[in-house]
């Protein structure tokens, strides 16, 4: 079994069902520099992404947090906590097995390891670039996130990736006509717009995005409302500049 199945075959029972590879070089030939490995990290010759697709993930967050009621005010960024445990606990013991050297890193803390997660998912096969200003995948829509990435000294196998160009094929855009602040069009998605809209005192798209929720794509892996209302709460911050990790 290659890495990235047993990857596959451990981690689907988390939740993280969507996972792919590419070489270093790959990946650096396509970003800009500032996002580069070879100049941080040159040992390093591969990348596995590690992600999810519909909601069982948060589902599986959603049971921990019942399980274990201080943990969710506990931690400042819960989800972020438990996604860390949740890949090092499975993660870890299938690279020891592999006898490679390896490093976890995270979009939530990108200050310490600028990868750029939106590049290395469509490089990967995981999805395409929007309007939406997220990646689509051609099954879960936009309703997928990627929680990590390993890197690897090691050259493996890449994943195959199809062509998929969900907004260039798309005749409706009910993403478009779904937006009540307009920020979305055929040039994509328009941050100030959405931020000054969302700041609002009346925010009408606090519990979700209302152009993501009418993507065309993925309707039946939409996330649960208290996902979707959690990840909104953390996507005005970030636009507001407030610290989210």
């Amino acid at each position: 079994m290659s890495l990235v199945d047993a990857f596959r075959a451990e981690l689907s029972s988390a939740g993280l069902n969507l996972i792919a590879a590419l070489p270093a070089e790959r990946y650096d030939r396509d970003v800009p520099e500032r996002f580069q490995l070879r100049k941080r990290y040159p040992q390093y010759r591969s990348l596995v992404v590690i992600g999810n697709g519909g909601g069982d993930f948060w589902k599986g967050f959603r049971a921990y947090c019942a399980e274990h009621p201080d943990f969710f005010d506990r931690n400042a960024h819960p989800l972020d906590r438990y996604t860390t445990s949740v890949i090092e606990r499975i993660v870890s013991p299938l690279l020891a097995q592999a006898q490679v050297c390896w490093r976890l890193v995270y979009p939530f803390q990108f200050d310490a390891d600028p990868v750029s997660f939106v590049h290395l998912g469509a490089l990967a096969g995981l999805g395409a670039r929007s309007l939406l200003g997220v990646l689509v995948h051609p099954e879960y829509g936009p309703w997928i996130a990627l929680r990590a990435a390993v890197l690897l000294d090691c050259e493996i196998e890449p994943t195959p990736v199809a062509a998929f160009d969900p907004c260039g094929t798309c005749v409706q855009k009910p993403c478009v006509a779904a937006c009540p602040a307009a920020a979305v069009g055929p040039k994509g998605w328009d941050v100030p717009t959405c931020t000054a809209h969302r700041s609002r005192e009346t925010d009408d798209c606090a519990d979700r995005c209302h152009a993501r929720w009418n993507c065309v794509y993925g309707q039946a892996h939409r996330y649960p409302i208290d996902a979707m209302a959690y990840h909104q709460r953390r996507a005005l911050d970030a636009m507001q500049g407030r610290h989210v990790s």
